[in-house]
């Protein structure tokens, strides 16, 4: 594994942060708007930091550091461009996102810290299936060795910091159908030893709700107490 020199995750004492869930799949338009209108509300000091738990209709999103070659069938999904970092990523039914709105102020006014507690979260969380999941150098999100040299993506990690305020997040793929991922070049990586896995994809039998209890009790270990 390759471990991150940025030392422990911190559990800064603070109010705690609001966990949110949506069932129906959630319009990207209108995601965004929600997560701004947080964002703001955070800023001015009347309203609480939320973890936003949700799925997305198909589509893809390009990140701010995209190429456009790297949309290889763009009439497949609506593509939204996204104020995230990254490149292009598939978002879709079965995968789980989480959109993260916390006051870095109030906790660690560091990205490269709170980058590497998101790989932190999703890595417990991935733990509790018994999967291991792997930090790259150079390459953003979570893998899956999956022997024979070849490895898997099986989170992706897009952030977006305003007034020291996050938003955007990860996705955690569940049980999406995989083949959606090759209408685009998965964060810019065209590698043919590294690809997309789920956690059904390795033979598990979870399900959303399995996901999200392991989220909840490993955010509360590495950002600290929701409500």
């Amino acid at each position: 594994m390759n471990e991150s020199k940025l030392g422990p995750v911190e559990r800064p004492v603070s109010a705690p942060v609001e966990w949110r869930m949506d069932a129906a799949p959630v319009d990207y338009k209108r995601a965004i708007q929600a997560m701004d209108d947080r964002v703001a509300a955070i800023h001015a000091g009347t309203g609480a930091e939320s973890v936003w738990l949700l799925e997305h209709p198909s589509l893809y999103t390009a990140g701010t550091s995209a190429k456009d070659e790297d949309l290889t069938d763009p009439d497949r999904f609506p593509v939204y461009r996204a104020g995230r970092g990254g490149q292009y990523t598939y978002h879709g039914p079965g995968q789980r996102i989480a959109y993260v709105m916390l006051d870095l102020k109030r906790r660690r006014p560091d990205v490269r810290w709170y980058v590497h507690a998101l790989e932190e979260w999703i890595i417990r969380a991935l733990a509790s299936f018994n999967v291991i999941g792997e930090r790259r150098e150079g390459r953003v999100g979570i893998w899956v060795n999956r022997g024979g040299g070849r490895e898997d993506k099986i989170a992706a990690i897009g952030v977006r910091i305003r007034h020291w305020i996050t938003f955007h997040g990860i996705a955690i793929n569940v049980e999406p159908d995989l083949t959606h991922f090759s209408g685009i070049v998965p964060c810019g990586i065209g590698d043919e030893n590294l690809g997309v896995t789920s956690l059904v994809d390795l033979g598990l039998p979870v399900v959303m709700a399995d996901l999200d209890d392991a989220l909840r009790i490993a955010f509360d270990e590495v950002f600290g107490e929701t409500r």
